[in-house]
């Protein structure tokens, strides 16, 4: 099978489709955020610190100081994991979110020719340092142990 967004030598490139006519395309994307009943019941009622999570928020522009990302492929996935270092005036949770879902976005766009029904599973924060919270990780819990949404 030959990949076309990989060149003779094996490596990554972006397709030239100068040439390609304009065609009206659309495409519809979802994903679910997973959150205990309590932060449910808080975005219902709207009593999230932080305010109205369901608009668009607003983020801090901070410098990155550091990225590293990684892909490793496994028996069922891609899986992705991102470390984003910084010494700024708040934390880099979304630098690192951001990070491995633009990497699942691309393995998605670099392999739908082959597997349309690829999809991006897991996204969340594993640990985190540094701030006024402090330390925090977890283990990423198995994809039977994470409850559905309801």
């Amino acid at each position: 099978m030959k990949f076309t967004h990989l060149n003779d030598a094996g490596a990554a490139y972006m397709v030239d489709v100068t040439e390609k006519k304009p065609t009206v395309r659309t495409a519809t994307a979802c994903g679910e955020v997973y959150c205990s009943p309590e932060v449910l019941a808080a975005l219902r009622d709207g009593t999230v610190p932080k305010g109205d999570v369901l608009l668009l928020p607003l983020a801090h522009t901070i410098g990155v100081h550091g990225a590293a990302v990684d892909l490793e492929l496994r028996e069922d996935c891609v899986f992705i994991e991102a470390t984003v270092r910084t010494a700024d005036r708040t934390g880099v949770e979304m630098e690192a979110l951001t990070a491995v879902s633009v990497a699942a976005l691309a393995v998605i766009d670099m392999v739908k020719g082959v597997d349309r029904a690829a999809y991006i599973r897991r996204t969340g924060i594993v640990a985190k340092s540094g701030g006024r919270s402090g330390d925090w990780s977890r283990e990423l819990p198995e994809l039977a142990e994470i409850p559905a949404a309801e």
